[in-house]
């Protein structure tokens, strides 16, 4: 319980306390005396209250007014001991309705409770004003200058409400008017003689939006009668509401004549009936609610798959409606007014209404009742704030059954739907957790909320045919058929989207012949309703349309031709740099080989150790062109040579033929590196005829209008390139692909990737369609359609001599030349070995000595030194040496 704050004056006798709790009807309701329930106030603020209570009302709103959080109330015990003039109220309903019914029989129980509990002089007079304006004008007129009303209440219709509010204005006395939707304009206007004196029911639609997102529905059908000018003032709210949600929006609005004849009504539901929107809003009076209910089930449109929802001018009434109604109404779900239940009042508004009305079959009290009630506490204890009530937004949501209704649960505004109301309440965001609900013919399952409409009109597709690449989109006739066919990524890629859209839309192509900028306008113009094709996002063309989000790569690029391009170290490309190596290793080897078979027999191969290096490299990269037999002298030699030779010849011709290979292919790098050098150089450069390209180059790079040429096909350009007549083209990227693919030996892009904003689906503006083809193409996207529709339609182009990640010149390494390396080698190693043999043999012979004595000799050499050394060493450090050395 918020503190109050207290102060006092002596300027009167009568004692009125602002506080922002309790309220005074909920103190009547739960028995309580206004004593008792100010108790827990910590102070009390006290000003003067002249007796004419009209003044007390003009300070106390004044302070309103300036936006002070308080809530007003008359101390009734300070009334009580020192006023003992009554209080007149007069009130003016319409006796004709059942609403003026309930609301004059519970201001009768609300000035009797007041009385009873306070002791208080309160009159209250009430007037019938038949729903007539100029009726109530005269009963307002009436009540002042007969009975001297200091307050007036009632005034249910917005006409009411103006035109009394005027009368009472002029006369400085109070209107309290029972109208839940009193506008701004209205309430400054005639401030501060205008109340409103009933919550406000504008939040509704913010429980309305939550019902719709609870069941992903993204779209409704607005129906209301137009009964005075507030009732179309919802509208604004339920925009607000609307705009608030990211996932609802209207499908259309249905206005309704409080005169709808048997006809017009009729006919307005066979329209909307043809649509696919199956998901209703209702906003109408009970009267008129009723008879659309009847026509709706007589057309079948009560049966499964459509959805019906009433606001509180249908809801709150419910309760006085006879079985056979709610038997038409079967299904539908309905928000309402929240108030408190209170069983004291509730009996004697069922005693009194009964007595009272006879005529009338159903004397349960309605929301119209307790607000009523409510009111008539409120003017007798003056609690306002900013000359409004302390709105409750919590909204009860009921389900038509059978021959009456069941209350689901309620909504409350920042908290979500709940069963109950109470401190332990847990809220969910959804109305699915309030339990299953009774749809409109039965169904299994939760309305989708679409349907595939009757005789809905087609979705007008522009297309364009003068599109450049045809694989992206093409418009052909087809002569058997004698009708033109429509092919391309974009279509198919339109028509996977439309499946996925939440509704039914039916659509038909229509071909373009014209600019892109001229086929975008077409849709500010009416003439389609939706372009497919290689449409780019131009900024300049928002003024006309809205785009989906891109569905392709972004960006303009520059394609130039090619020139080649070779390395000054490419004639070691052909070999690996482990085969250069080793095949130096092998050459140095098989030279050695030679050299010692060959240098006893052969003076020039002698010489200092200089020399002899010298001749083994000669010989390691020479020998193999050596041609003449006679120059060798040992067979050891010739078999070597053989085995090298062949390995030389083999190898050689594969590295002649892969540097050949090389020097043919060319280096594709561009002939052109950046745009500035065409510019700077009047170069003239090539764009798609009808594209956007040619503003952009002229706008934004700063081409001359002569140095650029329009072209209407992708071979034009190619040839024209190859010509020499234009030295680079601009493509948007999607288009670069596919021209590179079908040229990738001759051209190649260059430069950077200028600003571009991809291919999309044009829509009108503010179409509500935009956000559901972005969504269905995300989902294409992530389902993998794209990609699959991408590598259909265009992957077919794709061209396997694209550069790849790996080094463009492929080396030959040792894997492909291991055996020829292996034979010359081991050639050379059996060569080597039997020379080594045949000179043993040889020096065995002339020194008269065997190989073991040889090798016994060499063992010697190597080993007997050593142990000499091992001798000397151990002498050395004997104990013996040492003392001599000490001695």
């Amino acid at each position: 319980m918020t503190d109050a704050v207290e102060a006092k004056c002596e300027l009167s006798n009568m004692r009125v306390t602002l506080v922002s709790v309790p309220v005074v009807s909920e103190a009547f309701r739960r028995n309580h005396s206004i004593e008792k329930a100010t108790k827990v106030l910590r102070h009390t603020l006290s000003f003067p209250i002249m007796k004419n209570k009209l003044m007390s009302i003009i300070v106390i709103f004044t302070i309103c007014l300036f936006k002070i959080p308080f809530i007003v109330k008359i101390d009734a015990k300070s009334i009580r001991s020192n006023s003992s003039d009554p209080f007149v109220i007069g009130a003016i309903v319409d006796m004709s309705s059942r609403v003026g019914k309930e609301a004059r029989v519970a201001m009768e129980i609300a000035i009797d409770d007041f009385t009873a509990k306070t002791n208080q002089n309160l009159t209250l007079y009430t007037t019938n004003s038949k729903g007539n304006i100029v009726q109530a004008i005269q009963e307002a007129t009436y009540l002042i200058e007969t009975h001297k009303v200091e307050a007036i209440l009632g005034l249910h219709t917005m006409e009411e409400v103006v035109s009394v509010a005027e009368v009472c204005n002029e006369a400085q006395v109070p209107t309290f008017s029972l109208f839940d939707s009193v506008p701004q304009w209205a309430l400054d206007r005639w401030a501060p003689f205008l109340f409103q004196a009933s919550p406000s029911q504008f939040p509704q639609m913010k429980a309305f939006v939550a019902i719709l997102e609870s069941y992903g529905w993204s779209r409704f059908t607005f129906i209301y009668e137009d009964i005075n000018s507030a009732s179309t003032q919802i509208i604004p709210h339920l925009m607000e509401a609307i705009k608030e949600s990211s996932t609802v929006e209207i499908s259309s609005i249905v206005k309704l004549s409080p005169l709808s004849s048997s006809f017009s009504l009729p006919k307005e539901l066979e329209r909307i009936s043809k649509e696919q929107c199956r998901v209703f809003l209702l906003h109408s009076s009970l009267e008129t609610g009723v008879r659309l209910f009847q026509n709706a089930k007589n057309m079948g449109m009560m049966e499964k798959g459509y959805v019906w929802i009433t606001t509180s001018l249908i809801t709150d009434l419910l309760h006085t409606v006879n079985s056979s109604t709610f038997s038409t109404m079967e299904g539908v779900l309905g928000i309402g007014s929240f108030f408190s239940q209170f069983d004291e009042f509730t009996t004697k508004f069922q005693k009194k209404f009964k007595l009272e009305q006879p005529e009338e079959e159903n004397n349960i009290p309605g929301v119209f009742a307790a607000q009523a009630y409510d009111a008539t506490l409120i003017v007798a204890s003056l609690q306002f704030v900013d000359q409004k009530p302390l709105a409750s937004h919590k909204f009860p949501i009921i389900n038509v059954i059978g021959k009456y209704y069941r209350e689901l649960g309620f909504w409350s505004e920042g908290l979500g739907f709940s069963e109950v109301i109470n401190d332990k309440t847990t809220y969910d965001p959804s109305l699915k957790s309030l339990g299953y609900i009774f749809w409109p013919g039965k169904p299994l399952h939760t309305p989708i909320g679409w349907a595939i409409p009757t005789n809905a009109n087609p979705l007008r597709v522009g297309v364009p045919t003068m599109a450049m690449f045809k694989k992206f989109v093409e418009v052909k006739y087809d002569h058997k058929n004698h009708n033109l066919t429509y092919k391309g990524y974009s279509i198919e890629l339109f028509k996977e989207t439309i499946k996925l859209l939440p509704y039914y839309l039916p659509y038909e192509f229509h071909p373009f012949n014209g600019t892109y900028d001229s086929l975008v306008k077409q849709v500010y113009l009416k003439k389609f309703d939706v372009i497919v094709g290689d449409v780019s996002v131009v900024s300049r063309r928002y003024k006309y349309a809205e785009f989906t989000h891109p569905y392709t790569e972004t960006g303009l690029v520059m394609i130039v031709p090619v020139t080649s391009y070779h390395g000054q170290w490419l004639f070691v490309k052909p070999f690996t740099l482990s085969m250069w190596a080793l095949t130096i290793l092998i050459n140095i080897y098989n030279a050695f080989v030679i050299w010692l078979i060959e240098h006893k027999n052969t003076p020039e191969l002698g010489g200092s150790a200089l020399n002899r290096t010298g001749i083994l490299l000669s010989l390691a990269f020479t020998r193999m062109f050596f041609t003449h037999g006679d120059e060798v002298h040992s067979n050891l030699t010739r078999m070597t040579t053989v085995a090298w030779l062949l390995a030389a010849i083999i190898i050689g011709q594969c590295y002649t033929a892969s540097l050949t290979s090389m020097l043919t292919v060319k280096r594709l790098i561009p002939k052109v590196a950046d745009f500035e050098t065409l510019k700077n150089g009047n170069a003239v450069v090539g764009y798609g005829q009808g594209a956007h390209v040619a503003s952009y180059l002229v706008d934004v790079l700063g081409f001359k209008n002569r140095n650029i040429r329009a072209f209407t096909s992708p071979e034009g350009y190619a040839r024209a390139l190859k010509n020499r007549e234009i030295s680079a083209v601009f493509l948007e990227a999607p288009f670069t692909k596919l021209f590179l693919a079908k040229y990738c030996k001759s051209f190649i892009t260059a430069g950077p990737t200028f600003g571009d904003g991809g291919f999309a689906f044009v829509l009108p503006k503010g179409s509500p369609m935009v956000a559901d083809f972005t969504k269905a193409l995300l989902n294409v996207s992530e389902s993998g359609t794209l990609q699959e529709i991408e590598r259909r339609m265009i992957g077919s182009e794709k061209c396997v001599e694209m550069d790849s990640d790996h080094d463009e010149y492929e080396s030959l390494g040792l894997g492909s030349f291991w055996s020829l390396l292996v034979l010359t080698s081991g050639t050379s190693t059996i060569a080597l070995v039997i020379y080594v043999v045949i000179s043993l043999r040889d020096y065995c012979r002339i020194e008269q000595k065997s190989i073991i004595s040889i090798f016994s000799d060499v063992k010697k050499y190597f080993v007997i030194p050593r142990k000499r050394i091992s001798r000397k060493v151990s002498d050395l450090e004997s104990p013996k040496n040492l003392n001599m050395e000490m001695t």
